[in-house]
C-alpha cells in the first residue's frame, strides 16, 4: 500500500533559477551498459540568490564532482536519489562532473537509452536529469558543445547544431563534436548514435541560404522517408510564406527510432521521431499515416520558432509552445488537404479527446495551476484546446492584427523563455484591444455550453438572435465566469439559398457575434423570409451548441449550407439524435429513413469532393455519442448505432455499391488529398456495406482485401471483414500477418485492428494477443496498438458488464508502470469516466482505479492521474 503522497508543484510558487549555465561542454563515452558522461558547466549565480547550488540528477552513478578544477570531498557536497547539493559555491565558477549511466537497461525511454541497437535520447520534459547533473527546468538556456565517442559500429554520431569536428580514435573507435550556437533549455538536447541510412536533400530559404536536409532511418528504409522529406520542404516554405520564419542553421536532421514514448520531439536541429510517424510507402502505410506524417513533420519543424527560439519560462506555460504550434500545424494542413476537410478532422479529434477530458475528473485549464508530474499534462487540453483558443484570438482581432502580433512576439521574445501573459500582450498591443478578459480561457477548465434562440418578425423583416452561455463546474472549479466566445453565423432560406441581411447598416451574408457575457442578443435587419440560422460556422469557438431550430432545418443545412463544416455538422447532429433516441427506447424509424434519403442525395452531389463525402458517410463515434448522455449505457448506444448503420446500408445499397465500384484505384498510387479522398470514400462505403446482412457483402469485402494495391485499401477490406466476422475474416487476418510479420509498423496495425473488434468474443482474443510472440509491451507502439486501441476505440467490449475490460486495462497499467511510468500513465484516461456510466459499470471501473492506487511503489505519474480520476 502506498504511504507517501507526492507533493504538487504550483505555478504560484514559481521562482527564477538561482543559478544559470551559460556554456556547457559534454563528453559522452558511449557503452551500452556503462556510458560515461563528463560535463563542464560555466555556472553563474542569478541575481542576489544566496542558497546553495541544487541540481537535478536521477539514476546517475556519480564518479566525480569538481569546482574550478578542484575535486570536492564527500563533506563538501551531497548526492541523493534526486539532487546534487553543493553549499557555499562562488558567484561564478566552472562545475565539472562525471557520471555513469546504463542506456541498455533504461526501459523508461527517458534520458539516454537504446532502441534497435542504437543510442538515442528523449529529454522533454525532465529526462536530461537522467543524463547528467543539471538545473532541469526550461528557463535555464545554455549553449551546448557536445563530443561523442563510440565504437565504430555506431556509424552515425549526431547531436544538435553544426558538426565542427570528427575523426578516428584508437581501438576501433571514432568521435564527433557538435556545437549549437543558439542557447536552449536542456529538454531540447538530443543525441543519436548507431547504424543508420540517410536520405538527403537541400532547400534554398527565402534569403537565399542553402540548408542541408537529412533524414536518418533503419538500414534499407531510406526510400520510405521520401514523403517525410517532401513534407519537411513544404513546411519550411510554408512557414516562410505564412509567418516570415526562416530556418536558422545550415543543417536540419530527423532521426526515426523504434521505441519512443511520444510521437516526435523537436530538439533543436535534430528532431527525433517515432518511426510510425516518419516512414511510409504505399505497401505499408495508409493514407492516414501519410496525413499524420505530413502534420507531425510540420509540427516539429514549426517548433523551431514556437518552442525552441522562444521557449517556456516554466512547464505551466506548456500550451505556449504546444497549442500555438498545433494552430500553425493546422493552418498548414488546411492549405495542403483542404480547409473544410482539415477543419472537420481537427474538430472530430478535439471532441473525441478534449471534450471527454473536460467532462471527467481529469479536466484542467489550458494552463494548469499545479502538477505532480508534468508529463501528465501533455494532453488534448494543452494541445488541441490550446490551438482552438489561438484560433479564437485570430478571429476576434482579425488576420492582419494577428500577424502583427505574431511578428511582435517573435521580435520581442526571440532567445528567451517566456509566459502566456507575455504572448497575449503582444496581440493586445498589435490590435489595440483590451484582451484581459480573453485570458480566462487559459485559467478556466471545461467546455462552455451555448444555446441559440431566434425570433423572426415578418412585418419588420428582422430576426433577433439570443445567445446564452453556461459553464458547467469541474472538479477543481465549481464556479465559472463567462468567457468571450466568437460565434460566426449566416442565414439561409428554407430552400437552401443564402439570405443577405443588414447589421449595423451594412449588407452582409455572414457576421461575427461576440458572446462575452452570460447572454447577448443581436437583431439582423432586411431578412426577407424566416431564416435557417447557420451558427458557429467553421466551429468558431470550442463549445457545445444547442438551438431551438426544428430538425427540418438541419436537413436544409445538410443539403445546402455554404459552410462545409456546418453542412457536415448538421448530418452528425441528425444522426446523433436518431441514435440516442433509439438508445433511450424511442426509435424514430421515419426519421431514420428520411436521414438515409438525405444522405443519399448528399453522396450524389457532384460539387462535393470525395474526402468530404467520406466524412458525411461516417456516423458519430460511440465515444462521442456517450458525451451527450449521462448516465451512459455503452451497450445501448452501440446497439442503436448499429441499427442505424443497418438501415443506411440497406437503404443506400445501390449507391454504396456504385461508389465502391466506381472509385476503385486503378492508377498509380498518390498520397495527395485527391487520391486519399477517393480511397477514403470507397472504404467508407465498404464499411457501411458491412452492416448489410446479405451474404455477398462478405464476398465483396474479401475481394476488396485480395485486390488491394496499397495498404489503405488492404486495411479497409480487413476492417470490413472484421465487422462482418466469420471464416473470411480469420483467413484474411492470418494472411495479413504472414505477409507483413517482418514489418513492425504494419504488425502494429494488425494488433490495433483486432483491438477494435466489437464482436462478443473479441475480449478473449485481445487477452490472448498479449501472449502472442509478436507482442512486446516494452515497445510503446505495440502496447498502444493493442491496449490503448482497445480501451479508447472499442467501447462496447471495454465496458463489458463483467468488468473484464476494466480489469484488463488496470493489469496493463500496473505492469507497465514498473518500467515505463510515462507510457503507463497515458493508459489511465479511459478509466476516468466512471461517474458518467450507469452505476453497475461505474462501480466496477472505480474499483479498478482503487486497485491501481493501492499498488506499492506506484509511480508519481500513474498515482497523480489515478487519484485525480477517482476525484
Amino acid at each position: 500500500m502506498r504511504t507517501e503522497t507526492p507533493q504538487a508543484i504550483r505555478l504560484s510558487e514559481y521562482r527564477p533559477p538561482a543559478f544559470l549555465v551559460d556554456e556547457v561542454h559534454l563528453t559522452f563515452d558511449l557503452q551500452p551498459n556503462t556510458t560515461r558522461v563528463k560535463a563542464r558547466l560555466a555556472v553563474s549565480r542569478d541575481g542576489d540568490h544566496v542558497e546553495p547550488l541544487v541540481f537535478n540528477g536521477e539514476r546517475l552513478k556519480p564518479l566525480s564532482v569538481a569546482i574550478d578544477g578542484r575535486r570536492l570531498t564527500d563533506a563538501e557536497h551531497t548526492i541523493d536519489a534526486e539532487f546534487l547539493t553543493i553549499p557555499g559555491v562562488p558567484d561564478t565558477f566552472t562545475l565539472e562532473t562525471e557520471v555513469e549511466i546504463d542506456p541498455a537497461n533504461n526501459k523508461a525511454l527517458e534520458g539516454l537509452y537504446m532502441s534497435g541497437g542504437r543510442f538515442c535520447t528523449q529529454c522533454e520534459a525532465e529526462g536530461f536529469r537522467k543524463i547528467t547533473f543539471w538545473p532541469d527546468r526550461p528557463d535555464v538556456l545554455s549553449r551546448f558543445t557536445v563530443r561523442i565517442e563510440a565504437d565504430r559500429r555506431y556509424q552515425r554520431l549526431l547531436s544538435n547544431g553544426n558538426r565542427i569536428e570528427g575523426g578516428d580514435l584508437p581501438g576501433g573507435r571514432h568521435y564527433a563534436v557538435w556545437n549549437d550556437p543558439f542557447p536552449k533549455p536542456c529538454y531540447l538536447f538530443a543525441l543519436v548514435a548507431g547504424e543508420l541510412d540517410v536520405l538527403e536533400d537541400k532547400l534554398v530559404t527565402m534569403s537565399g541560404r542553402t540548408v542541408d536536409l537529412q533524414i536518418y532511418v533503419d538500414p534499407g528504409m531510406a526510400s520510405r522517408a521520401a514523403y517525410a522529406m517532401d513534407a519537411l520542404k513544404r513546411s519550411m516554405t510554408w512557414d516562410e510564406q505564412a509567418y516570415g520564419r526562416e530556418y536558422d542553421l545550415d543543417l536540419f536532421m530527423i532521426v526515426a527510432v523504434r521505441d519512443f514514448n511520444f510521437g516526435a520531439m523537436e530538439n533543436k536541429g535534430l528532431n527525433i521521431f517515432n518511426a510510425s510517424l516518419l516512414l511510409a510507402d504505399p505497401a505499408t502505410a495508409t493514407d492516414l499515416d501519410y496525413e499524420r506524417i505530413e502534420a507531425v513533420v510540420a509540427h516539429e519543424y514549426f517548433h523551431n520558432w514556437t518552442g525552441n527560439r522562444i521557449t517556456c519560462r516554466d512547464w505551466f506555460q506548456l500550451c505556449l509552445k504546444e497549442g500555438l504550434t498545433v494552430f500553425r500545424e493546422q493552418g498548414f494542413c488546411a492549405d495542403m488537404r483542404g480547409e473544410a476537410v482539415a477543419r472537420i478532422k481537427a474538430v472530430k479529434a478535439l471532441r473525441t479527446r478534449q471534450f471527454a477530458e473536460d467532462q471527467g475528473p481529469l479536466a484542467h485549464p489550458i494552463r494548469p495551476s499545479s502538477y505532480m508530474k508534468i508529463e501528465n499534462f501533455y494532453t488534448a487540453t494543452i494541445y488541441e484546446k490550446g490551438s482552438e483558443v489561438i484560433g479564437m484570438l485570430k478571429t476576434l482581432i482579425g488576420a492582419e492584427a494577428f500577424r502583427k502580433g505574431m511578428d511582435l512576439y517573435f521580435a520581442r521574445w526571440d532567445g528567451h523563455a517566456t509566459t502566456v501573459e507575455a504572448f497575449i500582450q503582444c496581440f493586445a498591443e498589435a490590435s489595440g484591444q483590451d484582451l484581459s478578459r480573453f485570458f480566462a480561457w487559459y485559467e478556466q477548465a471545461g467546455t462552455p455550453r451555448v444555446s441559440l434562440a431566434r425570433s423572426y418578425d415578418a412585418a419588420a423583416k428582422t430576426v433577433t438572435l439570443t445567445l446564452t452561455q453556461t459553464n458547467p463546474p469541474t472538479s477543481d472549479q465549481p464556479e465559472k465566469q463567462p468567457l468571450p466566445l466568437p460565434v460566426t453565423l449566416g442565414l439561409m432560406d428554407h430552400e437552401g439559398r443564402t439570405l443577405a441581411f443588414e447589421r449595423d447598416g451594412r449588407a452582409v451574408d455572414e457576421t461575427l457575434v461576440l458572446l462575452d457575457g452570460e447572454t447577448v442578443s443581436v437583431t439582423l435587419d432586411g431578412v426577407d423570409s424566416e431564416p435557417v440560422v447557420s451558427a458557429l460556422r467553421g466551429f468558431s469557438a470550442p463549445v457545445v451548441l444547442t438551438t431551438d431550430a426544428p430538425a427540418r432545418e438541419r436537413y436544409v443545412q445538410l443539403a445546402s449550407d455554404p459552410d462545409l463544416f456546418n453542412r457536415w455538422e448538421s448530418g452528425q447532429d441528425l444522426a446523433a439524435g436518431l441514435i440516442l433516441g433509439r438508445a433511450a427506447g424511442k426509435p424514430d424509424e421515419v426519421g431514420e429513413e428520411r436521414y438515409a434519403e438525405a444522405l443519399g442525395r448528399a453522396l450524389q452531389d457532384q460539387a462535393s469532393d470525395e474526402a468530404f463525402k467520406a466524412l458525411l458517410l461516417t456516423l458519430p463515434a460511440e465515444t462521442d455519442l456517450a458525451l451527450l448522455r449521462s448516465p451512459v449505457d455503452p451497450a445501448a448506444i452501440h446497439a442503436a448505432r448499429e441499427a442505424l448503420r443497418l438501415r443506411l446500408a440497406v437503404h443506400l445499397d445501390d449507391e454504396l455499391r456504385r461508389l465502391h465500384t466506381g472509385l476503385q484505384d486503378l492508377g498509380e498510387f498518390s498520397p495527395d488529398a485527391a487520391g486519399a479522398g477517393r480511397r477514403a470514400l470507397r472504404n467508407a462505403a465498404l464499411e457501411l456495406m458491412a452492416a448489410n446482412p446479405r451474404h455477398e457483402v462478405a464476398e465483396i469485402a474479401a475481394g476488396h482485401y485480395r485486390a488491394a494495391r496499397n495498404m489503405t485499401d488492404m486495411i479497409g477490406g480487413l476492417n470490413a471483414l472484421m465487422l462482418i466476422g466469420g471464416p473470411a475474416y480469420e483467413d484474411a487476418l492470418a494472411d495479413f500477418f504472414e505477409r507483413f510479420k517482418a514489418e513492425p509498423l504494419v504488425v502494429d496495425k494488425w494488433f490495433a485492428l483486432q483491438a477494435r473488434d466489437p464482436s462478443e468474443t473479441a475480449l478473449g482474443r485481445i487477452l490472448g494477443l498479449t501472449a502472442h510472440p509478436a507482442f512486446d509491451a516494452q515497445n510503446p507502439n505495440r502496447l498502444r496498438a493493442l491496449v490503448s486501441s482497445f480501451a479508447n476505440f472499442n467501447p462496447v467490449r471495454f465496458h463489458e458488464p463483467s468488468g473484464a475490460g476494466y480489469r484488463f486495462l488496470a493489469d496493463q497499467i500496473i505492469a507497465v508502470d514498473r518500467y515505463n511510468p510515462m507510457t503507463a500513465a497515458r493508459l489511465v484516461d479511459p478509466l476516468g469516466g466512471w461517474k458518467r456510466l450507469v452505476p453497475e459499470l461505474g462501480t466496477k471501473m472505480r474499483a479498478e482505479l482503487e486497485r491501481i492506487v493501492a499498488v506499492e511503489g506506484l509511480s508519481r505519474n500513474v498515482y497523480e492521474l489515478a487519484t485525480r480520476a477517482l476525484d
